[in-house]
């Protein structure tokens, strides 16, 4: 299965909030769409950061890291 599809753990969510700029649960959830009460839910580990999130987050870290 390619890693891509899979889950997050809270600590690598962290990490890639950190690395995108986002500093609050409200800042990451205003730019994904999401409640920041979702957003506080996946850190704490209580529920699974959904596939397509962690998708995007790893997506924009990837470009973020790309040299033109």
């Amino acid at each position: 299965m390619d890693d891509r599809l899979a889950s997050m753990s809270p600590d690598e969510l962290r990490q890639h909030m950190r690395a995108l700029g986002y500093r609050t649960q409200s800042d990451l959830a205003a730019a994904i769409g999401v409640s920041r009460s979702a957003v506080s839910l996946w850190l704490e580990g209580k529920v699974g950061v959904p596939r397509p999130v962690a998708m995007l987050l790893r997506m924009l870290i990837a470009a973020q890291r790309r040299s033109y």
